[in-house]
């Protein structure tokens, strides 16, 4: 795939602070690459030198391959603040003012409105508008140039959740339109169910980078439940069980690398015993995250 922006050993200080150290990371084309990070991580302060807010102190970064330029920035979609919309102009006109500001066709207005769901409502005054309903035009506005990248910073932030859940489908839906989106955030669930790749940032620094789907792997954990008196000693008999607990009346194995629920369940079938539970559990992105943080230390 092609690498749509390369970053290194990207630094910024301000003053004795250094907010962002030595950053190395590739976005390809067509992910949804999540920084995840607490408060102060220097997630906001990398996206601003990536879109030429914050110079930086040391390093680079290339977009398409090349240094940042008017021209590689006009591929680029950002909601990196709270937008500045007028008030007492509708959604349509406040669209309409930046699609000419950017030099965007005008055409792209209906599409984008489409996409935020705000349709219904354009002609309605921007005063009149949810604090979601505002996120979801400043994403139409970043939208409006049809950009091939988008990047968002905690585009749910002071959202309720319903607000969260409908910026969340509109991620994935401007994602399956095959653009690349970088999505800032400091909230597990938020990159877990929208990101393809992630970041985990730390006082500036780069703790871990992968992709959301190998999250877990390598640790498998069965809950198995059953009436048998001596489940917990047939359950050691099984060539596939690590170490095994109990919690709550339900025995907790962790599987040995190459087996799974399935073989469980058929060696205890085979003897006789029908689980009345049986539930895979993976490490999940709140645990690993965790971990990442607590090896920073």
């Amino acid at each position: 795939m092609e690498t749509v922006l390369s970053v290194n050993k990207l630094t910024k200080n301000f003053g004795k602070l250094c907010a962002v150290n030595q950053l190395d990371l590739e976005v390809k084309r067509g992910q949804v690459f999540g920084m995840l990070g607490p408060n102060g991580s220097g997630k906001t302060t990398t996206l601003g030198m990536l879109m030429g807010v914050v110079n930086p102190t040391a390093g680079s970064f290339n977009w398409f391959g090349e240094p940042a330029t008017n021209l590689t920035r006009r591929k680029i979609g950002a909601v990196l603040e709270h937008p500045i919309f007028y008030p007492y102009l509708s959604g349509q006109k406040n669209l309409e003012l930046s699609a000419m500001i950017k030099g965007a066709d005008p055409n792209n207005i209906a599409k984008v409105l489409g996409i935020v769901e705000l349709t219904a409502r354009k002609d309605d005054k921007y005063k009149t508008y949810s604090l979601g309903m505002k996120q979801r035009l400043a994403i139409a506005s970043a939208l409006v140039s049809d950009p091939v990248i988008l990047i968002l910073d905690e585009p749910t932030n002071g959202l309720d959740p319903m607000g969260i859940a409908e910026i969340r489908e509109i991620i994935k839906r401007i994602a399956n339109d095959g653009k690349t989106i970088i999505l800032a955030s400091h909230l597990l669930d938020e990159v877990q169910k929208v990101c393809t790749h992630f970041a985990v940032l730390k006082r500036g620094n780069l703790m871990h980078i992968g992709p959301v789907d190998d999250v877990g792997k390598g640790e498998e954990i069965v809950e198995v439940q059953a009436y048998h008196d001596d489940l917990g000693v047939l359950l050691q008999e099984f060539i596939g069980s690590g170490t095994i607990k109990k919690e709550n009346g339900i025995f907790q194995v962790m599987m040995k690398e190459g087996f799974h629920s399935k073989d469980l369940n058929r060696f205890l079938f085979d003897r006789g015993i029908v689980a009345s539970h049986l539930a895979t559990r993976k490490k999940s992105l709140e645990k690993q995250f965790l971990e990442i943080l607590a090896d920073a230390k």
